[in-house]
C-alpha cells in the first residue's frame, strides 16, 4: 500500500534515530564520506544535528569523533550491506517509532524529521520516507514503526543467506509506506558532483549565513536559537550610527551580556534591545551636533 501524505500537524511522538554511515562509498573512490565536509561540518554531523530530539541515536559505523555522543556499533559482518546494518542499529533502540537516515544528508532539517513523524501517526502506516526530486523513494530518509521494522527484518532473517547483501527494497516492499515528497532534504551526496553541488547550495546568497551560523553553534556546542536578523540589525546600526568596528564589538558584548543574564534566547533579546537603543540615541546625538542642533545655545 502507498500514498502520498499530506501536510502533517500536531506534536510528533518519542523517537530513536538510526543513522547508516558504514557504506563503501564506491562513487567516490571509496571516501571516507560521512567525514567529507560541507559548509565546514563533517555530513555526518550535519545528520546528527538534524536528529538530536532522538531519545537514543545509533550509528552503524566504526566509532569516530562526532559532534555529540551516540552509540555506536556495526554490522556481523561488517559491510554485510544495509538490511544488516539497519537490523544491527534497531537491537539498540527502545521508542515505538525510529528515523532510519543515511550520513550524506547535507540538507536534513529537524522540521523534516517532524514531519515525517507525524505523518507516519496521523496515517497508520508502517513508514513514512521522502522521495527525491524525480519521485524515488529515499528508504533512508524516513520514520518507520520500530515493530514493523522489526517483524519484516525477522521473516527475512529466515532465508539460507540470513540478511547480508539484502538491498533496502527487500524489507520495504512489505511495508505499508505513505510518501513525502521533498527534493532538498532527500538530496545525499553519492557523487563528487553531489558534494560540489552542496557546497555551492549553502554559500547562495539566503543560504549562506544561516549556514554559518548553524555552524558556528555547531563547533561552539550552542544548542540557542536567537533572533539573527535583529543581530544584524544592531550591526548595522553600530556601525552606521558609531563606527563599523563597532558592529563585531558591539555584538560580542551582548553576547557576553545575555551570558551574564542567564544566556537564554529571551536575555540575548534584552541585551540587543538596550545596545540598539543606545546606538540610535548616539546616531541622533552625533546627527544633531553635525546640524548645530544641540547644547545650550540650540533653537
Amino acid at each position: 500500500m502507498t500514498e502520498n501524505a499530506p501536510a502533517a500537524v500536531g506534536a510528533a511522538a518519542p523517537y530513536d534515530a538510526v543513522v547508516l554511515a558504514g557504506g563503501a562509498a564506491r562513487r567516490l573512490g571509496g571516501a571516507d564520506k560521512p567525514g567529507l565536509l560541507v559548509g565546514g561540518r563533517a555530513l555526518l554531523d550535519r545528520v546528527l544535528a538534524a536528529c538530536a530530539g532522538a531519545a537514543t541515536t545509533v550509528v552503524v559505523a566504526a566509532p569516530r569523533p562526532a559532534s555529540r555522543p551516540v552509540r555506536w556499533t556495526r554490522e556481523d559482518p561488517p559491510g554485510a550491506g544495509p538490511v544488516a546494518a539497519l537490523e544491527a542499529g534497531l537491537r539498540l533502540t527502545t521508542a515505538a517509532q525510529t528515523v532510519v537516515l543515511s550520513a550524506d544528508l547535507p540538507f536534513l532539517e529537524p522540521a523534516t524529521l517532524h514531519r515525517l513523524l507525524t505523518t507516519l501517526r496521523d496515517t497508520g502506516a508502517d513508514g513514512a520516507l521522502l522521495t527525491d526530486a524525480d519521485g524515488r523513494d529515499q528508504p533512508l530518509v524516513a520514520a518507520y514503526r520500530t515493530a514493523s521494522l522489526r517483524r519484516e527484518l525477522a521473516a527475512l532473517a529466515t532465508a539460507p543467506e540470513g540478511l547480508t547483501g539484502l538491498p533496502l527494497r527487500r524489507l520495504t516492499g512489505a511495508l505499508r509506506l505513505t510518501r513525502v515528497p521533498d527534493p532538498l532534504a532527500s538530496f545525499d551526496c553519492d557523487t563528487w558532483d553531489d558534494l560540489v553541488n552542496a557546497r555551492a547550495r549553502i554559500r547562495e546568497h539566503g543560504h549562506v549565513l544561516d549556514e554559518w551560523i548553524s555552524a558556528v553553534k555547531d563547533e561552539l556546542g550552542i544548542d540557542l536559537d536567537v533572533d539573527i536578523r535583529g543581530l544584524l540589525d544592531l550591526a548595522r546600526d553600530a556601525a552606521h550610527g558609531v563606527d563599523r568596528p563597532a558592529a563585531p564589538l558591539t555584538t560580542f558584548l551582548v553576547g557576553y551580556a545575555a551570558a551574564q543574564g542567564g544566556g537564554g534566547p529571551e536575555a540575548v533579546a534584552e541585551a540587543s534591545r538596550k545596545a540598539a537603543a543606545l546606538a540610535l540615541r548616539w546616531e541622533r546625538e552625533n546627527t544633531a551636533d553635525d546640524a548645530g542642533t544641540s547644547g545650550p545655545d540650540a533653537g
